[in-house]
């Protein structure tokens, strides 16, 4: 014989939980609205915050109170019964290897067709050759004037980037 929940269910506890949370929710919004203090706003978002928390006690409290007959759970943990091991056992069976096989296929192919839709293999990378260049010539008006001697060249150099 099942045992007889009468009044709150199974979970009291998620329930009573939720009443608290619900009172002094709204005891500390009631106080920041009427209370004549400084801090006011903070006691109206407290009290709005813990009766928004208080929601998730109600979630619990309702969820654990749900009742589902064994006979509808037997279908869902994948126990098939035995008037079902007819046509509609072999349709479910024939249904779970389609979508297995569907399920495994993508996985397998996923990776190469990733690989070919970036263009091939690793990406190649790029050498740029930098050198400084000296002006020839006239120089333009606003162009400051080289100091006298001071003729430094940089060497070449090499820097290596990927293609974007």
């Amino acid at each position: 014989m099942e045992p007889g929940y009468r009044g709150l269910g199974r979970c009291a506890c998620c329930f009573w939980l939720a009443v608290a949370f619900d009172v002094v929710g709204l005891l500390v919004l009631l106080a920041g609205v009427f209370v004549s203090v400084f801090f006011y706003d903070l006691l109206i978002y407290a009290g709005a915050i813990v009766i928004f928390l208080s929601l998730i006690w109600w979630v619990f409290w309702y969820s654990g109170n749900i009742e589902v007959p064994p006979a509808e759970l037997e279908d869902d943990v994948g126990l098939l019964k035995k008037q079902q091991r007819g046509l509609s056992g072999a349709v479910r069976r024939l249904s779970s290897r389609v979508s297995s096989g569907i399920r495994t296929s993508l996985r397998r192919n996923g990776a190469s067709r990733t690989e070919r839709a970036a263009g091939g293999g690793p990406p190649q990378q790029v050498a740029v050759s930098m050198a400084t260049m000296t002006p020839q010539g006239d120089t333009p008006h606003g162009a400051v004037p080289a100091a006298a001697g001071c003729d430094v060249e940089m060497p070449r150099t090499t820097t290596e980037s990927s293609p974007t």
